[in-house]
Formats: structure tokens, sequence, C-alpha cells
């Protein structure tokens, strides 16, 4: 079993930054990648950024340049650099941790950004 907590989120101005972190606790050494997803109201959920046990890692097109996932392996934690934000970014942050063929998924944390 993987458990995952999300923090780290809030209310910015656009152009500020933010970062979010997701600590991840239970059978750990099983990971294989992890992932933050985003899901604005009335939208789907989409993959933001993903980054593999080997450290590499993929980015949605929108968040090039702008956004930087990383990982802490001895404090078990994924985060989530979050600079130049948009109001187009506001939503819901979940982050996901891949292993064993099943994925396990945070509670979330809101994401403002104002004009």
């Amino acid at each position: 079993q993987v458990q995952l907590v999300e923090s780290g989120g809030g209310l910015v101005q656009a152009g500020g930054s933010l970062r979010l972190s997701c600590a991840a606790s239970g059978t750990i050494f099983s990971i294989n990648s992890l992932a933050w997803y985003r899901q604005a109201p009335g939208k789907q959920r989409e993959l933001v950024a993903r980054i593999t046990s080997a450290n590499s890692t993929k980015y949605a097109d929108s968040v090039k340049g702008r956004f930087t996932i990383s990982r802490d392996n001895a404090k078990n934690t994924l985060y989530l650099q979050m600079n130049s934000l948009k109001p187009e970014d506001t939503a819901v942050y979940s982050c996901a941790a891949y292993h064993n063929g099943a994925a396990t998924w945070g509670q979330g944390t809101q994401v403002s950004v104002s004009s």
C-alpha cells in the first residue's frame, strides 16, 4: 500500500510562484514513477508532469519552462515548483504514484491564480 498526501496549494497572483509537495508513505520501494495531474472546473484531468525512477521527466506543453517536477528520495517526497503562474493554471492538483501496475492518488490540493 502506498499513501500520498499533498500540500502547498493556495491563492497567488498571476506571475507568482508556488511549490507543491507530495509526501509518500507505505511500500514506497514499489513506486516506479510519480506524476502531478490537475483538474480545473468543468474540464478533464490532465497530466502536468511526470518523473521516473531514473529521474527522466515529461511535461505538458502548457507548463514547459514554468514548472519543474523533482523528487527527494531521502524524504520520500515529490515536488512541483510552479513559476510564472497564470489564471489558467487554476485547478486541483493531485499527485499519483505508479507501482506494480497500479496507481495511487493523493487527495488533491487547490491552486488558485488571480489575474
